[in-house]
């Protein structure tokens, strides 16, 4: 029976990232992952295959509609068998270095599907059905998460699709209904939008990406539009049948109304995530989830002693960048140092064009709480870099306390929010005021220079617009 220090269920970015740290600490670990490569639904089927279409979609569109502005003149074809093949390439090169960096930090990989068999001991079941016992001292659950499921819709990946198929259809589909507004559905039916299909999302809410400001999201919603993709919000989607050729979904108001039709070649139900925590053996230890599939902990101790839980099986925002602070915490924890997350920190990014990223509260939060605040908003039509770049949709905005200046939330939608929000990330970690912000040397002409005016806008000095 082998012996470890710490044994980690799951080789996504909590597991990984929690093993290379074991590593660096000098505790001997092993991670149990099911799947024949590492890197967990994040590089596999997730966040990294995504954006590989994501950045190549926009490329093709780039061609197709703006170059000739440029003085390029092309007329692009769509490969998509190879547009795949380079998101597989680059898939595999990334789960290859994860590999490397586990035998770097002699880390060492069980293949198989891993639960807990009482105290102190993970039974893993290896692709050839043979049994392994691994005993250590501590247990850290790192199962991520897997797609949601919705009454009356039944997913085959082949017509009706989850994230995963929607990322290896085999063709451009004529027309595309994607069930969710929700960060997922509208990152990849803006890839299949951008490559020809007719998009039409469907939502139960009243707007779209729930937990962004509400002031963004309206910018965000007018300018999919704007690219041509269609919304249907309010509307409950009762029902999915698929043929060999299509789906028809049966689709009613949420505040009452007739039903009706609608037909497409492919349904991508993208409508959240839920933990994976089933078949995990947590009844061997007294470990009973929530009635969502999330473990509780505090500060990621479970109920059972030597079990902790990280990533996506526990409550918090369930974001890849999120889970890998959660795996440093707790093996630093382990280890018998002080380790801590902010949740309130932790930044959400939408990769379509433009760009959607943001940190701290919303408007509609602050004031839910009754806190005074200020606002400051800078447009990008206004800055510099992004009118050479012709990318002046959107605008910057920072929210800060009115009594003390000290940064409660910033919104981005633009090029490269998700670049930007990073700084004010590191400021707000340190409480910074927007004045600090405001009063920084930003380079010139850069797009992160359109957040400083935001800062300055706080106390009603922007100076470029």
């Amino acid at each position: 029976m082998a012996q470890y220090d710490v044994v980690i269920i799951g080789g996504g970015p909590a597991g990984y990232n929690g093993a290379i740290r074991a590593g660096q600490l000098g505790l001997s670990v092993a991670v149990v992952e099911k799947r024949e490569t590492l890197g967990g639904t994040c590089l596999n089927v997730g966040c990294m295959p995504s954006k590989a279409l994501l950045h190549a979609s926009e490329m093709y569109e780039l061609a197709n509609k703006d170059f000739a502005k440029l003085g390029i003149e092309v007329t692009p074809s769509l490969n998509l068998p190879q547009m795949m093949q380079q998101k597989a390439e680059s898939v595999a090169a990334l789960t290859k270095g994860v590999e490397f960096l586990m035998k770097k930090n002699k880390v060492d990989w069980i293949k198989g599907m891993g639960k807990i068999a009482g105290p102190g001991k993970v039974e893993v079941t290896g692709p050839d059905g043979s049994v392994t016992v691994l005993e250590t001292s501590n247990i850290v659950v790192a199962t991520g998460s897997e797609p949601s499921g919705l009454p009356g819709v039944v997913v085959d990946n082949k017509r009706i699709v989850d994230s995963t198929g929607a990322l290896s259809l085999p063709e451009v589909p004529k027309s595309l209904i994607v069930i969710g507004a929700g960060i997922i559905g509208l990152e990849l039916g803006s890839v299949w939008r951008r490559l020809g299909a007719e998009v039409t999302v469907v939502e139960f809410l009243d707007r779209i990406t729930p937990g962004m400001d509400a002031e963004t999201a309206k910018t965000f919603q007018r300018s999919l539009t704007k690219q041509g993709m269609a919304f249907k919000l309010g509307a409950k989607v009762t029902g999915a049948k698929a043929s060999k050729t299509g789906v028809t979904l049966t689709v009613e108001p949420v505040a009452g109304g007739e039903p009706e039709t609608l037909t497409a070649d492919y349904v991508l139900l993208a409508i959240g995530r839920r933990p994976f925590t089933d078949r995990l053996g947590l009844e061997s230890v007294g470990i009973v989830p929530d009635k969502r599939g999330f473990i509780e902990t505090d500060h990621f101790r479970t109920s059972a002693p030597g079990v902790w839980a990280i990533g996506d099986a526990i409550h918090g925002p369930m974001l890849a960048h999120k889970a890998e602070e959660d795996s440093v915490a707790v093996i630093e924890t382990i280890a018998g140092k002080y380790a801590h997350v902010d949740y309130n920190l932790v930044p959400s990014v939408v990769y379509t064009y433009p760009e959607v990223a943001w940190v701290g509260k919303t408007e509609e939060q602050l004031k839910e709480a009754g806190v005074a605040y200020k606002a400051g908003k800078f447009p990008f039509t206004a800055n510099s870099r992004a009118k050479i770049n012709h990318e002046t949709e959107g605008f910057a905005k920072v929210l800060a306390d009115a009594k003390t200046d000290e940064i409660l939330g910033v919104h981005i939608i633009g090029p490269q929010a998700g670049e930007m929000i990073g700084e004010y990330c590191v400021a707000m970690a340190f409480r910074a005021a927007s004045e600090d912000i405001a009063r920084t040397v930003h380079p010139h002409p850069t797009r992160s220079e359109a957040g400083r005016q935001a800062a300055m806008g706080v106390e009603g000095w922007t100076m470029q617009a």
